[in-house]
């Protein structure tokens, strides 16, 4: 097929620009024909047009997607996400750090690492890599908050941190549920009748007011035991124990609250929860959460990990508030975050990890992942991929040993 002196791809392809250029080559292969052919080319514009290659270097991967003739396969077709480039890549990406993160934490600790003198079970250190999970309010309003669930209720994860929403919405689905719309419904409309909008999510007034009737006895006896006892509540002490009444194990905070894990809400009344509060303070006043005390515990949690990892979905005071822990301990080591937010505005929310590294709060030597993708498309599959398969393999092994 080639010239004497031409036996690869590679130098076919070689020999072929050189004769593009008007250059000969070493070989005797006449540049395939091509040099008298662009001879008569204008000399700027072969400089221009017919710029020679660097090599690339042996080890950069190749872009390739999935072959469909090989059958459905969804993991294989995930698999191939990390060499098919944009976003699918960073996905790729994001599985190796996650997977970096649970293979991390699945190192026994050692008997002088083990906490045992921390008095609070809830920041004990648990395992060798601490995984921090942050998630804004619409993750629980959509169906992602199946999935916040499962990696609760398995204890695949060490602390979380979510807004006022992220709390109640939870909370009030396991009163009554939200229901599916559309994003054009008329505002006004919607008003009329009493039905809230969340995106293309429907959420009947109603249902906050099944949520009034259900949390203001709490917060009675809340108050009553802050009276009585001295009970200094903070907002992951007011949803651990709304988590314990709630009594409903479709619900992420009752499974937070029997698998010690904290959940942390800075913004706490920054919501319907916020609403009750209000109200609660006319008819019974008095009632003080402590926000510092917060602070110090989630500072702590970071703190004392040995290694730790950031899945971060969405933006905002979640964001800010699991990155701004990790500074304490010089950074986080493996971060994952997920949102559709840009930079360009010198928000936090679209700040890439590599401006946190700046901060102190991914480690100068971590390979942290954005996906820029909207998270109910892919956190699914980013837990299937990683937590939910690690855990039916676990499983299955368990099963197969005894």
């Amino acid at each position: 097929m080639f010239s004497k002196g031409v036996d690869t791809v590679a130098s076919f392809v070689d020999c072929a620009i050189l004769g593009l250029r008007g250059d000969l080559c070493d070989c005797d292969c006449d540049n395939f024909g091509v040099t008298g052919f662009f001879a008569s080319v204008p000399e700027i514009v072969k400089n221009a047009v017919l710029v020679h290659s660097s090599p690339i270097p042996i080890e950069t991967p190749i872009v390739k997607g999935y072959d469909w003739n090989k059958g459905i396969d969804y993991h294989a077709l995930l698999e191939t996400y990390k060499s098919s480039g944009f976003q699918a890549r960073n996905f790729g990406l994001a599985v190796d750090q996650i997977q970096q993160m649970i293979n991390a934490r699945n190192i026994p600790l050692e008997d002088d690492e083990i906490d045992s003198l921390e008095e609070d079970e809830f920041i004990r250190r648990k395992s060798s890599c601490t995984i921090f999970l942050g998630y804004t309010s619409n993750m629980v309003s959509c169906g992602i908050r199946d999935t916040i669930r499962f990696l609760v209720q398995h204890k695949m994860i060490d602390c979380i941190v979510t807004t006022a929403g992220g709390i109640e919405e939870d909370l009030i689905k396991c009163l009554a549920p939200t229901y599916i719309g559309d994003f054009n419904l008329e505002g006004k409309s919607l008003r009329q009748r009493g039905i809230n909008r969340i995106g293309n999510l429907l959420v009947p007034n109603d249902n906050y007011c099944l949520f009034e009737d259900w949390v203001m006895p709490i917060l009675d006896a809340m108050l009553a035991e802050q009276q009585k006892r001295g009970t200094l509540w903070t907002p992951s002490k007011v949803i651990t124990r709304l988590g314990r009444e709630i009594n409903n194990e479709d619900s992420i905070y009752y499974w937070a609250a029997k698998n010690n894990i904290p959940v942390f809400s800075p913004a706490l009344t920054d919501g319907s929860l916020g609403d009750m509060m209000y109200f609660h303070s006319f008819k019974n006043p008095g009632l003080i959460i402590d926000i510092v005390s917060d602070l110090r515990r989630l500072n702590t949690v970071a703190m004392k990990a040995k290694k730790s990892g950031m899945i971060i979905v969405g933006g905002g005071v979640v964001k800010h508030h699991i990155c701004n822990a990790n500074l304490m301990r010089n950074g986080a080591d493996y971060s994952v975050f997920i949102n559709t937010a840009s930079e360009f505005d010198g928000s936090d929310s679209g700040a890439r990890p590599d401006e946190a590294i700046s901060w102190g709060k991914i480690r100068m030597d971590a390979k942290p992942v954005k996906i820029y993708a909207e998270a109910s498309l892919v956190f699914p599959l980013l837990v299937g991929e990683t937590f939910a398969r690690h855990y039916y393999s676990t499983k299955e092994k368990t099963i197969s040993d005894v």
